[in-house]
């Protein structure tokens, strides 16, 4: 039994690869929406350091300029 795939905008059923240049898309349309979904930056992948708290970062840097102790 074949595995049916979604499409993941408007969650039809999307032609495997071989038949369907648009995959895993069910259209091109839906590729496109996709596409202008990332460009408008409406999907984000998420960034690390924006999630650091203060207690995790360092509490100097080399740049710093306070006495160094010898």
């Amino acid at each position: 039994m074949a595995r049916k795939f979604l499409c993941p905008v408007c969650k039809k059923e999307a032609l495997p690869r071989s038949k369907n240049p648009a995959y895993p898309f069910c259209s091109m349309r839906c590729r496109l929406i996709d596409l202008g979904k990332w460009l408008g930056e409406e999907y984000k992948v998420p960034d690390k350091q924006a999630e650091e708290t203060e207690d995790e970062l360092p509490l100097h840097t080399p740049d710093d300029n306070s006495p160094r102790q010898n």
